[in-house]
């Protein structure tokens, strides 16, 4: 069992300097006002991706400026092998996970998040704070060829701490139950009909189990590629970084192995919905549990179905007055 609970400070300012560099950009949208924009323009590429998420990953979207965006995912369990088939109806029978969140934008590029995740292992009851800062926005003319944006999370669990102290809930003091995410979110739109993401990722968890990791890099890659006017096929795939001693240890003492994360599936746009249907070999779908705990095998029929959906809400003075209009 590891603890490296001097490590959640430098966590801590990772998500520090992240607030930091949302708070210049307010300065600097002041800034431009004050000035008048004499500068020449670069137009924005707008609508990179339809949602905040594609299946397990992030995109460089954020929520515009007073708005709201509530969103559900959920993940059912194995359609095939030993835990699927028709005697758990594929799946549906059971919930790996169950996510409810809400995003807020402070402003057109920064926004704050809360979400409370049921878990997919034995860690569960998870309360996660976010943020989401768009760093670069690309622009049409490819004066900036890509977008950046920034995105770092805490999670902190709710369950009762076990008294085996080789579990990986085997807490002792409240900072063992904090992990830690901060993403850096490349993305293009290539065209009105293909985007693509890239976004390496550093995970810290304050507690593990005997011989897991602390602290794990990965890197994710996804793309949407459009089909209709409403509907496109999305997808992105994780690779994490494990230390090859702790994994080989892990796999001979309890025989498990960990995967890489794949997801696929249909996301369907109607209006003010955005709703996706997928399947996906992680039954988790918190950042700090899917990208180093992922164990199930798509050749096996370890993959379920799943879906999310979100719904965004305008609190704008001036669209409400529009809409009466």
């Amino acid at each position: 069992m590891k603890r490296l609970l001097p490590a959640a400070k430098y966590k801590c300012l990772s998500l520090f300097i992240l607030l930091l560099a949302a708070l210049q950009s307010f300065g600097q949208e002041d800034l431009e006002k004050e000035l008048g924009n004499t500068a020449p323009k670069h137009e924005k590429v707008r609508a990179t991706f339809k949602s905040t998420k594609l299946i397990n990953g992030h995109t460089n979207e954020t929520i515009s400026r007073n708005e709201l965006d509530f969103r559900i995912d959920h993940r059912f369990g194995d359609i095939g092998g030993d835990n699927g088939g028709i005697r758990r109806f594929f799946g549906l029978d059971n919930a790996t996970d169950v996510r409810i969140g809400f995003e807020y934008g402070l402003s057109d590029r920064l926004s704050v998040g809360f979400a409370r995740a049921k878990g997919a292992t034995e860690v569960q009851q998870l309360y996660e704070g976010n943020l989401k800062f768009r760093l670069l926005e690309q622009t049409t003319d490819d004066y900036i060829p890509v977008a950046i944006t920034l995105f770092g999370s805490t999670t902190v669990t709710g369950v009762k701490a076990a008294e085996d102290p080789a579990s990986a809930i085997a807490y002792r003091n409240f900072s063992d139950r904090l992990n830690f995410v901060t993403q850096v979110i490349f993305a293009r739109k290539f065209n009105s009909n293909f985007s693509f993401t890239l976004t390496p990722s550093y995970v810290h968890r304050n507690f593990t189990a005997f011989r897991d990791q602390n602290d794990l890099l990965a890197v994710s890659a996804g793309g949407r590629a459009k089909i209709t006017r409403r509907m496109a096929l999305i997808a992105d795939y994780t690779v994490p970084f494990r230390n090859g001693d702790d994994k080989d240890y892990l796999k001979q003492l309890s025989g498990v192995k960990y995967r890489n994360t794949l997801g696929a599936g249909l996301e369907i746009e109607t209006g003010g919905h955005v709703f996706s249907l997928n399947f996906t070999n992680a039954t988790a779908i918190e950042e700090m549990q899917y990208i180093p705990q992922t164990t199930s095998d798509w050749f096996k029929g370890q993959f379920r179905w799943g879906f999310s959906i979100s719904r965004r809400f305008s609190f704008n003075k001036k669209n409400k007055d529009t809409e009466k209009k």
